[in-house]
């Protein structure tokens, strides 16, 4: 341990000056032997990292977006040389290397952190040793030794002795039951943040190496850290705990407002954008207007969630635009309903008017009143010639139109037709 403190000791000074004013800040308000004064130091020396850390948290999520967009050509890679791990993987190697991306781009907050971590575990250790540290000078370290949070000194380990917890003005049952109820939150909570990103923020339909590695981490972070807890001191259990709930409340927040494309958390944003935009009839930020402009870019390309989210603004008469903004269809009718409020309805397709079916008798008595032919409907047409052979001596003469219909039902072709001669008797 000693080794891993010197490799970190360029930044044991900046943590403990750090921590130092944080404490004279707190101390003023809570007392500076308190528990809850160096308590929130940590704390605050969280949040301060955590700030300066957003730019590679936002570097992290580019980078996983980037490689979220490379797993269908993983898909093939890995379905090509299913049977050759070695070309498998030299073939993913040469996609991060054209694309530009990095698996390991992931890790970088973990990586960042790790300088501060080892820097505080150092500080930490040296406040149970009885060692100034830093800028910490004897009396700042008594006071540290003589702060406890819920019974437990910021210095004391699960493993310590019980003289060396006496030593320290604590039980060892206190420091027990307080460390390993940290530990087990701090496993949790880990557990919970990389669950909800596989579960609601992971495109499921593509099953990669990557999406397995970091199923795998889901399982190995929580039992990494309940196996070094128990050789953590309390102060450095208070870190990481505090950053294990920054990070979950973080991805909570990307998860719920950036989504990764094609993840569940993607359906449940664009189904509270369709209701947003078509109660307000347009898009009300930039980033509204961002999402829906790369939506509208895909074209051909969209997932399940955006092709619901294009046609549900269709159906409400609204058009997404290739900049990004909704304006209203013009296939759409808008009225105005009575108490003022604005509803849209589509205006239905003319319907094909079929002519109405008559009966025989119909059919005749419009046949034998050709003057009314004009302004009744009948089978036959107004320009087709009538049958003009003479009727038979004897006979009764033939209705105008039977010759007409007989023809239509026996399928002669129409025009003018040869007159019969007249029957002999």
């Amino acid at each position: 341990m000693d080794t891993i403190a010197s490799l970190f000791s360029f930044i044991t000074t900046p943590v403990s000056w750090v921590i130092v004013q944080f404490h004279t800040v707190y101390g003023a308000i809570f007392g500076p032997d308190t528990g809850w004064a160096w308590g929130l130091s940590i704390v605050s020396l969280v949040v301060l990292i955590r700030i300066c850390l957003i730019p590679l948290f936002v570097k992290q999520i580019k980078a996983t977006r980037a490689m979220q967009t490379l797993q269908p050509e993983m898909k093939k890679i890995q379905e090509r040389y299913k049977n050759d791990k070695q070309r498998q993987s030299e073939e993913m190697m040469k996609l991060y290397k054209e694309s530009g991306t990095n698996p390991l781009s992931s890790c970088l907050p973990i990586l960042a952190q790790s300088p501060f971590f080892f820097a505080l575990y150092h500080v930490l250790n040296g406040i149970a040793s009885g060692h100034t540290v830093g800028v910490i000078n004897e009396s700042l370290l008594a006071s540290a030794r003589q702060a406890h949070i819920f019974g437990a000194p910021l210095a004391a380990k699960f493993k310590d002795s019980s003289d060396t917890i006496h030593a320290l003005g604590a039980s060892v049952t206190d420091v027990r039951v307080v460390t390993i109820l940290m530990i087990v939150l701090m496993s949790a909570s880990q557990f919970y943040t990389q669950r909800q990103l596989m579960t609601k923020n992971v495109d499921t339909t593509v099953k990669t190496p990557f999406m397995q590695q970091q199923k795998m981490l889901m399982y190995v972070f929580p039992i990494m850290f309940a196996v070094f807890g128990i050789n953590f001191p309390v102060g450095v259990l208070v870190y990481w705990l505090t950053t294990n709930v920054w990070t979950m409340g973080q991805q909570m927040y990307v998860i719920h407002n950036n989504p990764t494309p094609g993840s569940k958390a993607q359906g449940a944003y664009l189904e509270r954008l369709y209701k947003h935009v078509t109660h307000h009839g347009k898009t009300r930020n930039r980033r509204e207007r961002a999402i829906v402009k790369a939506i509208v870019a895909k074209g051909r390309d969209r997932n399940e969630f955006e092709r619901k989210f294009i046609n549900g603004l269709n159906k409400a008469g609204l058009a997404a635009q290739a900049d990004g903004t909704v304006v209203k269809s013009e296939s759409v009718a808008a009225t105005q309903s009575e108490d003022g409020t604005q509803v849209t309805a589509t205006a239905p397709a003319p319907r094909r008017q079929q002519p109405k079916r008559q009966s025989k008798a119909q059919r005749q008595s419009t046949a034998g009143k050709p003057d009314e032919a004009g302004s009744s409907t009948s089978l036959s047409k107004s320009d087709e010639p009538q049958d003009a052979s003479p009727a038979a001596p004897g006979k009764a003469a033939s209705k105008p139109g039977n010759g007409t219909r007989s023809r239509a039902q026996s399928g002669q072709r129409k025009g003018p037709q040869r007159p019969k001669s007249p029957s002999k008797k």
